[in-house]
């Protein structure tokens, strides 16, 4: 294993807590950590991108990281029509 991989292994626990706060969080808490799981998605599939030296996984991760904002605001449009 390379240190890129190992970087990506590290980012591991960080999206593990994005997943708890979203099961259990507050409507804002979870909105919260929907978006902090987009970023620490992106830097993985970076990692992993340069760790397995495959440039596809590169592409993926700026797809996701210009698509994560916007897809998150209109999901939060959404779900503030639908909750009031």
């Amino acid at each position: 294993m390379n240190p890129w991989i190992l970087a990506a292994i590290g980012l591991l626990p960080g999206l593990a807590i994005c997943l708890v706060v979203l099961w259990r969080g507050g409507i804002m808490e979870q909105f919260v950590a929907l978006q902090m799981s987009g970023v620490v998605t992106v830097l993985m599939l970076m990692l992993l991108a340069e760790g397995t030296a495959q440039p596809g996984l590169l592409d993926v991760a700026v797809a996701l990281a210009l698509l994560s904002l916007p897809g998150n605001l209109l999901f939060a449009h959404f779900l503030r029509e639908w909750l009031s």
